[in-house]
């Protein structure tokens, strides 16, 4: 399978963990690319395979500065998404509980409104936990794959 990771990031982490789920993906047998969100439209998801969001929350709950730009030309241009394979790995930190992890969760909320197919849960590390987000994420990152695959092949 060809997944597309789109990393928005603000201190480099949420790049540190889609570069550690790429490897454990491309030791599956899948095809991974990380893109950073920074030059994105909303074309991107015109690229063939499933794809991964991967990014942190920052400020007020709002998605990273990098990603910005590619959020708004994703509400402006509106694509339809349907049959676009998707999950979403969301870094946040609790002791922000009025914005924990709302990144993800703005990502998940407009994807769902462009009709894209979200695969599994998203995933929500917690900075507070203790737990590496890299690890977390790899972990959810391969189950998310074994669920997309056949998703993927069908499409």
């Amino acid at each position: 399978m060809q997944v597309s990771i789109l990393v928005g990031t603000m201190t480099g982490t949420a790049e540190l963990v889609a570069g550690d789920v790429k490897k454990a993906l491309e030791g599956k047998g899948h095809s991974v690319e990380v893109l950073l969100m920074d030059n994105l439209k909303a074309e991107v998801f015109e690229r063939p395979g499933a794809f991964l969001i991967c990014t942190s929350t920052y400020g007020q709950g709002d998605v990273p500065d990098n990603a910005r730009d590619f959020f708004a030309d994703l509400q402006a241009a509106k694509p339809d998404l349907t049959g676009k394979l998707v999950g979403v790995i969301g870094l946040g930190d609790s002791t922000y509980q009025d914005t924990f992890n709302h990144g993800g969760q703005q990502f998940e909320s407009l994807l769902k409104s462009l009709n894209a197919t979200l695969v599994g849960e998203r995933m929500q590390h917690n900075a507070s936990s203790g737990s590496l987000p890299e690890d977390e994420a790899v972990t959810w990152a391969l189950e998310w794959a074994e669920q997309t695959a056949p998703l993927a092949k069908a499409a």
